[in-house]
Protein backbone atom coordinates (compact mmCIF):
# COMPACT_ATOMS: atom_id res chain seq x y z
CA UNK A 1 0.00 0.00 0.00
CA UNK A 2 3.11 2.28 0.40
CA UNK A 3 3.25 2.56 -4.03
CA UNK A 4 0.77 5.06 -4.56
CA UNK A 5 2.82 6.97 -1.61
CA UNK A 6 5.83 6.73 -3.35
CA UNK A 7 4.68 7.55 -6.45
CA UNK A 8 3.26 11.06 -5.63
CA UNK A 9 6.58 12.11 -4.04
CA UNK A 10 8.30 11.15 -7.36
CA UNK A 11 5.31 13.43 -8.82
CA UNK A 12 5.91 16.40 -6.51
CA UNK A 13 10.03 16.31 -7.15
CA UNK A 14 9.19 16.29 -10.93
CA UNK A 15 7.13 19.25 -10.68
CA UNK A 16 9.17 20.92 -7.80
CA UNK A 17 11.90 21.16 -10.99
CA UNK A 18 9.97 22.23 -13.09
CA UNK A 19 8.64 25.29 -11.50
CA UNK A 20 11.63 25.99 -10.57
CA UNK A 21 13.34 25.70 -14.50
CA UNK A 22 10.34 28.00 -15.31
CA UNK A 23 11.20 30.81 -12.32
CA UNK A 24 14.52 30.63 -13.30
CA UNK A 25 13.63 31.33 -17.01
CA UNK A 26 11.41 34.11 -16.09
CA UNK A 27 13.92 35.58 -13.88
CA UNK A 28 16.71 35.65 -16.48
CA UNK A 29 13.95 37.32 -18.23
CA UNK A 30 13.39 40.08 -15.58
CA UNK A 31 16.91 40.35 -15.69
CA UNK A 32 17.11 41.03 -19.50
CA UNK A 33 14.65 43.14 -19.75
CA UNK A 34 15.03 46.82 -20.81
CA UNK A 35 11.49 47.92 -20.50
CA UNK A 36 8.69 49.26 -20.37
CA UNK A 37 7.62 49.28 -16.33
CA UNK A 38 4.31 47.22 -17.58
CA UNK A 39 6.57 44.53 -19.48
CA UNK A 40 8.68 44.07 -16.31
CA UNK A 41 5.20 43.88 -13.65
CA UNK A 42 3.92 41.42 -16.08
CA UNK A 43 7.00 39.93 -15.50
CA UNK A 44 6.78 39.70 -11.73
CA UNK A 45 3.51 38.71 -11.65
CA UNK A 46 4.63 35.67 -13.53
CA UNK A 47 7.13 34.73 -11.16
CA UNK A 48 4.55 35.60 -7.95
CA UNK A 49 2.23 32.37 -9.67
CA UNK A 50 5.13 30.42 -10.38
CA UNK A 51 6.64 31.03 -6.48
CA UNK A 52 3.21 30.10 -5.27
CA UNK A 53 2.93 26.88 -6.97
CA UNK A 54 6.54 25.93 -6.05
CA UNK A 55 5.64 26.66 -2.49
CA UNK A 56 2.39 24.79 -2.57
CA UNK A 57 4.25 21.34 -4.05
CA UNK A 58 7.44 21.78 -1.45
CA UNK A 59 4.85 21.72 1.09
CA UNK A 60 2.80 18.88 -0.04
CA UNK A 61 6.43 16.99 -0.03
CA UNK A 62 7.09 18.33 3.23
CA UNK A 63 3.48 16.31 4.49
CA UNK A 64 4.31 13.23 2.54
CA UNK A 65 7.77 13.12 4.90
CA UNK A 66 6.21 13.35 7.70
CA UNK A 67 3.37 10.60 6.80
CA UNK A 68 6.54 8.05 6.45
CA UNK A 69 6.78 5.11 8.37
CA UNK A 70 10.42 4.26 8.60
CA UNK A 71 12.61 7.19 10.27
CA UNK A 72 15.22 7.01 7.45
CA UNK A 73 12.90 7.72 4.64
CA UNK A 74 11.46 10.58 6.64
CA UNK A 75 14.64 12.16 7.06
CA UNK A 76 15.86 11.70 3.66
CA UNK A 77 12.75 13.49 1.92
CA UNK A 78 12.64 16.26 5.04
CA UNK A 79 16.76 16.73 3.71
CA UNK A 80 14.82 16.88 0.47
CA UNK A 81 12.29 19.77 1.37
CA UNK A 82 15.43 21.49 2.94
CA UNK A 83 17.11 21.48 -0.25
CA UNK A 84 14.39 22.97 -2.26
CA UNK A 85 13.40 25.78 0.36
CA UNK A 86 16.87 27.06 0.21
CA UNK A 87 16.71 26.51 -3.52
CA UNK A 88 13.69 28.74 -3.50
CA UNK A 89 15.01 31.24 -1.05
CA UNK A 90 18.07 31.66 -3.50
CA UNK A 91 15.50 32.21 -6.64
CA UNK A 92 13.84 34.98 -4.38
CA UNK A 93 17.31 36.71 -4.00
CA UNK A 94 18.11 36.35 -7.61
CA UNK A 95 14.60 37.61 -8.44
CA UNK A 96 15.26 40.92 -6.35
CA UNK A 97 18.80 41.49 -7.52
CA UNK A 98 17.02 41.14 -11.52
CA UNK A 99 14.51 43.55 -10.55
CA UNK A 100 17.12 45.97 -9.18
CA UNK A 101 19.36 45.66 -12.37
CA UNK A 102 16.41 46.05 -14.83
CA UNK A 103 14.85 49.06 -12.92
CA UNK A 104 18.59 50.92 -13.24
CA UNK A 105 18.66 49.82 -16.73
CA UNK A 106 15.17 51.44 -17.40
CA UNK A 107 16.49 54.50 -15.55
CA UNK A 108 19.38 54.92 -17.38
CA UNK A 109 17.74 54.46 -20.78
CA UNK A 110 15.41 57.06 -20.06
CA UNK A 111 17.79 59.20 -19.15
CA UNK A 112 19.33 58.68 -22.42
CA UNK A 113 16.62 59.40 -24.23
CA UNK A 114 16.11 62.62 -23.19
CA UNK A 115 19.77 63.45 -23.84
CA UNK A 116 20.57 61.46 -27.61
CA UNK A 117 16.88 62.09 -28.50
CA UNK A 118 15.42 59.43 -31.96
CA UNK A 119 18.99 57.75 -31.90
CA UNK A 120 18.64 56.08 -29.00
CA UNK A 121 15.19 55.28 -29.08
CA UNK A 122 15.72 53.56 -32.71
CA UNK A 123 18.32 51.62 -31.06
CA UNK A 124 16.86 50.85 -27.71
CA UNK A 125 13.28 49.43 -30.37
CA UNK A 126 16.32 47.45 -32.09
CA UNK A 127 17.79 46.17 -28.69
CA UNK A 128 14.17 45.26 -27.38
CA UNK A 129 13.66 43.69 -30.69
CA UNK A 130 16.37 41.12 -30.44
CA UNK A 131 15.71 40.61 -26.42
CA UNK A 132 12.38 39.22 -27.62
CA UNK A 133 13.67 37.12 -30.04
CA UNK A 134 15.68 35.40 -27.49
CA UNK A 135 13.14 35.18 -25.02
CA UNK A 136 10.50 33.55 -27.49
CA UNK A 137 13.86 31.47 -27.94
CA UNK A 138 14.02 30.80 -24.16
CA UNK A 139 10.39 30.79 -23.95
CA UNK A 140 9.69 27.88 -26.19
CA UNK A 141 12.59 25.69 -24.95
CA UNK A 142 10.85 26.44 -21.47
CA UNK A 143 7.42 25.27 -22.99
CA UNK A 144 8.41 21.91 -24.63
CA UNK A 145 11.05 21.13 -20.84
CA UNK A 146 7.34 21.86 -19.69
CA UNK A 147 5.31 19.83 -21.68
CA UNK A 148 8.23 16.77 -21.38
CA UNK A 149 7.70 16.93 -17.56
CA UNK A 150 3.96 16.91 -17.78
CA UNK A 151 4.37 13.77 -19.84
CA UNK A 152 5.84 12.08 -17.11
CA UNK A 153 3.57 13.26 -14.60
CA UNK A 154 1.01 11.71 -16.98
CA UNK A 155 2.96 8.50 -17.27
CA UNK A 156 3.31 8.64 -12.82
CA UNK A 157 0.25 9.24 -12.42
CA UNK A 158 -1.21 6.09 -14.97
CA UNK A 159 1.45 3.78 -13.45
CA UNK A 160 0.07 5.05 -9.73
CA UNK A 161 -3.25 3.78 -10.70
CA UNK A 162 -1.97 0.85 -12.30
CA UNK A 163 -0.02 -0.39 -8.57
CA UNK A 164 -4.06 0.93 -6.70
CA UNK A 165 -5.54 -1.11 -9.00
CA UNK A 166 -2.87 -4.16 -8.68
CA UNK A 167 -3.15 -3.62 -4.75
CA UNK A 168 -7.14 -4.10 -4.73
CA UNK A 169 -6.92 -7.16 -6.63
CA UNK A 170 -4.12 -8.84 -4.42
CA UNK A 171 -6.84 -7.53 -1.20
CA UNK A 172 -9.01 -9.22 -3.24
CA UNK A 173 -7.74 -12.36 -4.04
CA UNK A 174 -6.13 -12.74 -0.26
CA UNK A 175 -9.88 -12.28 1.23
CA UNK A 176 -10.35 -15.41 -1.27
CA UNK A 177 -7.61 -16.78 0.04
CA UNK A 178 -8.28 -16.57 3.81
CA UNK A 179 -12.11 -17.77 3.06
CA UNK A 180 -10.72 -21.08 1.31
CA UNK A 181 -8.27 -21.77 4.59
CA UNK A 182 -11.56 -21.70 6.28
CA UNK A 183 -13.60 -24.07 4.39
CA UNK A 184 -10.10 -26.41 3.83
CA UNK A 185 -9.95 -26.30 8.10
CA UNK A 186 -12.99 -26.69 8.84
CA UNK A 187 -13.34 -29.71 6.28
CA UNK A 188 -10.16 -30.93 7.42
CA UNK A 189 -11.82 -30.98 11.21
CA UNK A 190 -14.62 -33.04 9.79
CA UNK A 191 -12.82 -35.35 7.79
CA UNK A 192 -11.12 -36.18 11.65
CA UNK A 193 -13.94 -36.28 13.46
CA UNK A 194 -15.53 -38.86 10.74
CA UNK A 195 -12.62 -40.82 11.16
CA UNK A 196 -12.89 -41.20 14.42
CA UNK A 197 -16.40 -42.15 14.84
CA UNK A 198 -15.95 -44.79 12.13
CA UNK A 199 -13.05 -45.91 14.37
CA UNK A 200 -15.70 -46.37 17.20
CA UNK A 201 -17.97 -47.85 14.96
CA UNK A 202 -15.70 -50.57 13.91
CA UNK A 203 -14.60 -51.68 18.01
CA UNK A 204 -18.46 -51.48 19.01
CA UNK A 205 -19.33 -53.68 15.51
CA UNK A 206 -16.42 -56.59 16.97
CA UNK A 207 -17.68 -56.08 20.46
CA UNK A 208 -21.29 -56.86 19.11
CA UNK A 209 -19.76 -59.70 16.99
CA UNK A 210 -17.53 -61.40 19.89
CA UNK A 211 -20.31 -61.28 22.34
CA UNK A 212 -22.67 -63.15 19.56
CA UNK A 213 -19.80 -65.41 19.23
CA UNK A 214 -19.65 -66.21 22.83
CA UNK A 215 -24.15 -66.12 23.40
CA UNK A 216 -23.69 -69.02 20.71
CA UNK A 217 -20.68 -71.06 22.13
CA UNK A 218 -22.70 -70.86 25.36
CA UNK A 219 -26.05 -72.26 23.96
CA UNK A 220 -24.26 -74.85 22.05
CA UNK A 221 -22.34 -76.07 24.88
CA UNK A 222 -25.37 -75.84 27.49
CA UNK A 223 -26.94 -78.26 24.70
CA UNK A 224 -24.06 -80.56 23.68
CA UNK A 225 -22.12 -80.56 27.39
CA UNK A 226 -24.73 -80.70 29.67
CA UNK A 227 -23.36 -82.12 32.15
CA UNK A 228 -19.90 -79.48 31.91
Amino acid sequence: MAFPQDVHVRICNQEIVKFDLEVKALIQDIGDCSGPLSALTELNTKVKEKFQQLRHRIQELEQSAKEQDKESEKQVLLQEVENHKKQMLSNQTSWRKANLTCKIAIDNLEKAELLQGGDLFRQRKTAKESLAQTSSAITESLMGISRMMSQQVQQSEEAMQTLVNSSRTILDANEEFKSMSGTIQLGRKLITKYNRRELTDKLLIFLALALFLATVLYIVKKRLFPFL
